[in-house]
């Protein structure tokens, strides 16, 4: 754990002493919070455009979430000592990716209606009041957490890191059911003789941008998945283990 009485670097409060051992990286962190920048402002865009409330209000959050986070890293690169940059940084890039899930689970939803419900297990509805529930729940957790974790004493910040683990593992539990689901939805549509001969199938008839679109939607549940279960040693580890002390992981892992 770092040393409470540090507040900036000097020869007693070396760069090493601190959580993360390093002075983030000031140019991959302005590119990921310029990248997720533009996102939130084309997901509003775009979201405002299709009246789309729901999916908007959660990829918005998420996108605006991550973009403060590197912010909180653009300031620990001024000083790695900085508590204000540290907890905004920790909140924001743990918290931001459920919100972005919960979007998934949006498109997910409408993905079996279009492509028809009666090749799902569950029922449409049943993908929002499922896995968006739980995922709230998982962000409650890791709100509190990380409340409790911000506090001075090493033993509630040890009990905040642990709330906090349990949360991402509700996050990644509930995102590996979704996925199981929605596979199974896929193989069972794919195997079905009506999406094979069937010329006014929506299968058939999706264009390429629509195709495209499922594309990124996959996409973008494995890499928010991967960046939740990198999350779990590294946060299981201690504040300062060596995981979390390597940023060249981190930016691969959590930035995707």
């Amino acid at each position: 754990m770092a040393r409470g009485y540090c507040t900036e670097v000097t020869a007693q409060c070396p760069v090493e002493a601190t959580t993360y051992g390093y002075r983030p990286n000031q140019g991959a962190n302005i590119f990921f919070c310029v990248v997720f920048g533009i996102l939130f402002i084309a997901q509003l865009f775009l979201g405002i455009k299709a009246r789309l409330k729901g999916f908007t209000f959660a990829v918005v959050i998420g996108c605006f979430g991550e973009c403060v986070g590197y912010i909180g890293r653009l300031i620990m690169h001024n000083n790695p000592w900085s508590q204000t940059g540290f907890k905004i940084q920790i909140v924001c890039l743990i918290l931001s990716p459920s919100f972005l899930a919960a979007g998934i689970y949006l498109t997910i939803k409408h993905l079996v209606i279009h492509f028809g419900p009666q090749y799902s297990r569950l029922r449409p509805n049943l993908y929002t009041w499922i896995f968006i529930t739980a995922d709230a729940a998982s962000i409650l957790v890791q709100a509190a957490g990380g409340g409790i974790a911000a506090g001075e004493q090493l033993e509630l910040v040890k009990i905040g890191n642990s709330i906090m683990v349990a949360g991402i593992c509700v996050q990644v539990a509930t995102m590996a059911l979704c996925g199981v689901v929605a596979a199974d939805f896929f193989l069972r549509r794919y195997r079905s003789r009506q999406a094979q001969t069937n010329l006014d199938d929506p299968m058939t008839r999706s264009t390429a941008g629509f195709k495209y679109y499922v594309g990124a939607s996959a996409l973008a549940f494995v890499t928010v998945f991967i960046r939740s279960v990198y999350r779990i040693p590294e946060m299981v580890g201690g504040w300062g283990n060596p995981l979390m002390q390597n940023e060249k992981e981190f930016l691969v892992l959590d930035g995707m």
